[in-house]
């Protein structure tokens, strides 16, 4: 069976609580990414995603939401997945969830992320 390791990203596009939406957004743009980890003091506490933009945008109306810091839209303690876990067992997880991406943790440590896209190319390939 194919493992997260195996088809997780490590080319991660990482903010602090305190950056401002518009620049993570920014970030996510220039990146071509649909998420970026929010890290405090090396620490994983939160993922901000595309739909946590619309959230924030709906909810604070447009220019608030720009120059909000990220701890005000982010998804708090997001879940998260080992490197040992299967693309089945990933999957499962964004299902159940309702999101599409996962931080990959090893212990305490941030490894990489994984996406919806990532587990649906390996199981195309599969």
């Amino acid at each position: 069976m194919t493992t997260v390791r195996e088809v997780m990203s490590t080319d991660l596009v990482t903010v602090e609580p305190s950056t401002m939406m518009v620049e993570a957004v920014r970030g996510m743009s220039k990146a071509r990414v649909g998420s970026v980890l929010v890290l405090e003091d090396g620490a994983l506490v939160g993922i901000f995603t595309e739909r946590d933009v619309l959230r924030a945008f709906d909810q604070m109306h447009a220019d608030p939401a720009r120059v909000s810091p990220m701890s005000n839209a982010m998804t708090q303690d997001p879940l998260t997945i080992a490197p040992s876990a299967t693309v089945g067992e990933a999957m499962d997880r964004m299902l159940d969830g309702g999101f599409r991406h996962l931080p990959v943790m090893e212990g305490g440590t941030l490894l990489g992320i994984v996406s919806m896209r990532d587990l649906a190319r390996s199981i195309s390939k599969g």
